[in-house]
């Protein structure tokens, strides 16, 4: 079915959902919108596998809108999870856009904020409500949310809620709605944990997917560079972004602290128009700095993978990985911010000594190869100091022992070579 369907008109949505979707600007259903909405208008569970940038979102909200038709009583009728407040947001915001010519209610609801303002809304009376487990569940204790008319249940970024450790939650929730509903799970990738909640919480499910699992964007443009040590990195980030056309660029970093001293530095040296977010920022400066980049009054985002897929901008000409991903898939879902909506993007990546060993593995994850660039001329490298080197060979150290379970690492050989009994004795 999925291949006949050319237009939005085909997928038999009614007239102001149809009137919503011109109005939003979209074109034509893409290839996971053609495959859902007809599997989960047909009332099946649908296990949606799709990476980021094709129009998940819709895949699940515009059926659902078809299914709820009008706002009707007070208790919500579909529940929505996300793993992330940001991207709890922007479903919710797209759920804005899609209801304009209808009544049906909606709310959205996330941590790191107050609740009250959150609670009013839904004692206002709603019909779907979007919102991060843990806070559900606060709200839910609190006897303010009544789960008894839910009739479909949506799990969006499922592969994420695994990482985060969301499962015991997940499963809480499945203890308190109704069993007879219609589940529809997405997820960019499927690694085992998320396989086992597909057979735990769907029954009998239709399967949309629209590319290999975690196959990354063909129009992504994809680029490594091996950069030794911290202050080259920041070294060739700042001459990547004096040289090349950066017309609005996300970089991404593993921890609190980097994330600052690059924003720092690109203020200082390169540009003010830049933004930082990771978990240490209050909510709304989070939410102010996403729609600065959203809106284009800055041009560079740095972020650690808090909004890794929590923020939908259809412009950004490049995404540089400052820092190799831990966990590989989110090495998809960073590059996944650009190459979208039908535009070439460029993915860069800067890899040191310890971060290669990870590279094989985000290799088989795409599907494919990446090239190592040469460090362009005029970027200086510097010498790795001490304290950095000994982290990086800590990690290797680490890697290879995950390999070799009978490896004893550097730092076992130098401590053996230290013992009195290996030296002979002195006269």
């Amino acid at each position: 079915m999925a291949d006949i369907i050319n237009s939005f008109q085909e997928l038999k949505l009614n007239k102001q959902i149809l009137n919503a979707i011109n109005d939003a600007g979209y074109d034509d259903p893409t290839p996971i919108q053609k495959k859902a909405i007809p599997l989960v208008l047909a009332g099946h569970d649908v296990l949606g596998i799709a990476q980021t940038g094709t129009g998940k979102t819709a895949a699940f909200v515009l059926p659902l809108l078809m299914k709820l038709k009008y706002a009707q009583g007070n208790s919500l009728r579909a529940l929505i999870l996300a793993p992330t407040r940001e991207l709890a947001i922007q479903i919710d915001q797209n759920i804005e856009k899609y209801t304009s010519y209808t009544d049906i209610r909606h709310a959205v609801i996330y941590g790191g904020t107050g609740a009250k303002i959150q609670i009013e809304e839904i004692e206002k009376g709603i019909d779907i409500l979007t919102a991060t487990p843990g806070r559900f569940m606060d709200i839910y204790k609190r006897g303010i949310i009544h789960t008894k008319q839910i009739n479909t249940l949506i799990i969006d970024e499922a592969d994420k809620m695994m990482d985060m450790g969301f499962m015991p939650q997940i499963r809480q929730i499945l203890e308190i709605i109704p069993v007879k509903r219609q589940n529809l799970l997405f997820s960019a990738t499927m690694p085992e944990p998320v396989l086992k909640l597909s057979e735990e919480f769907l029954e009998f499910p239709m399967t949309a997917e629209v590319s290999p699992q975690a196959s990354t964007v063909e129009a992504i443009d994809q680029k490594m560079y091996e950069v030794p040590n911290f202050k080259s990195k920041i070294n060739l980030l700042g001459f990547l972004l004096a040289k090349e056309e950066f017309s609005r660029v996300m970089i991404f970093v593993k921890t609190k602290t980097t994330a600052d001293n690059v924003y720092k530095f690109i203020d200082r040296k390169i540009t003010h128009s830049v933004k930082v977010i990771h978990g240490n920022k209050a909510q709304n400066t989070r939410l102010n700095s996403i729609n600065a980049f959203k809106n284009g009054e800055v041009k560079i985002l740095v972020a650690t993978d808090v909004v890794a897929r929590g923020i939908d901008v259809s412009l950004i000409s490049h995404v540089i990985n400052f820092d190799v991903p831990l966990i590989y898939e989110d090495y998809v879902h960073r590059i996944g911010r650009t190459g979208r909506a039908k535009n070439n993007g460029i993915a860069l990546t800067f890899v040191n000594e310890a971060e290669k060993y990870h590279i094989g593995e985000i290799e088989k994850i795409i599907g494919k190869s990446i090239t190592f660039n040469a460090i362009p001329d005029g970027v200086t490298i510097e010498k790795t100091p001490f304290e950095e080197k000994q982290t990086m060979l800590r990690e290797i150290d680490y890697r290879k022992k995950k390999e070799d379970p009978t490896y004893k690492g550097a730092f076992h050989d130098k401590k053996q070579k230290s013992k009195p009994g290996n030296f002979k004795k002195r006269r």
